[in-house]
């Protein structure tokens, strides 16, 4: 019985395959192709959820917070904490790529982009649909990018890293970071609306459902990568007499 509910367990968490950096010599122009599709669509993606004016994501809250209660710009907040999140990588092993670096020149060229693209003023109807529409597409482009394995921006390593050194799933991973800056950002005085906490509560799920779907896989045979969640910069070399980390499942 207990290898019964063992199988059992095993088929409902699904395979999931490695988010691990491969080098840009491996099939470069399906994986450039996949990292700024992915980026490109998640910059426009933010620019959706502004125009739905129904509540921008946490990390704006966070950035509004923090410019109201410092000298600081809203760009400059952003830039900020950006290297701040790269900081954090470093207890985990990681190291930013040429993914980090393009995530955040792609980011705001696309995201100006739909700004000027995208109609203001609309009706609620049409409102509601673009905050739905644009969440949806948030998590889809995350897991588009992330899984070309050239390098995540500074807050989805964090969210991958954290994943891979926990054992917990991208989308619990994911919520809890999300949740965790909208608290913080609405205590600093950030607007916070439906669409904020819609977001916190979702994006995680969607782009864990989306990654086996549009992740490289590389030479890896399925059975191989089955539960596997790595995160997807490359790490630092292992020191000598350490031992090797056991694999951990991706969901709990």
């Amino acid at each position: 019985m207990a290898r019964q509910r063992q199988v059992r367990g095993r088929g409902q968490q699904g395979d999931l395959p490695p988010l691990t950096y491969l080098s840009l010599r491996e099939r470069p122009l399906r994986r450039l192709t996949q990292l700024f599709v992915g980026l490109a669509l998640y910059g426009f993606s933010l620019s959706v959820l502004v125009r739905a004016s129904l509540g921008v994501n946490p990390w704006s809250v966070l950035y509004e917070g923090l410019a109201e209660r410092t000298s600081l710009s809203f760009g400059t907040v952003s830039a900020v904490l950006g290297f701040l999140v790269l900081v954090l990588w470093i207890p985990l092993g990681l190291r930013p790529t040429f993914g980090t670096v393009a995530n955040i020149v792609v980011l705001a060229g696309s995201a100006d982009l739909g700004l000027l693209l995208l109609p203001q003023h609309l009706g609620l109807p049409a409102r509601i649909a673009l905050l739905v529409g644009g969440v949806l597409l948030n998590g889809l482009s995350v897991a588009v990018y992330v899984g070309a394995r050239l390098g995540p921006g500074p807050r989805d390593g964090l969210m991958t890293g954290t994943a891979a050194m926990t054992g917990r799933s991208l989308r619990l991973v994911r919520t809890l970071m999300e949740v965790t800056v909208l608290a913080v950002g609405w205590l600093l005085g950030g607007t916070v609306g439906a669409g904020t906490v819609l977001y916190a509560c979702v994006v995680g799920t969607v782009t864990q459902f989306c990654v086996p779907w549009v992740a490289y896989r590389g030479a890896v045979t399925p059975s191989a990568y089955r539960g596997a969640v790595t995160p997807s910069v490359p790490s630092r070399p292992r020191r000598s007499g350490r031992p090797s980390p056991r694999p951990v499942p991706t969901r709990r």
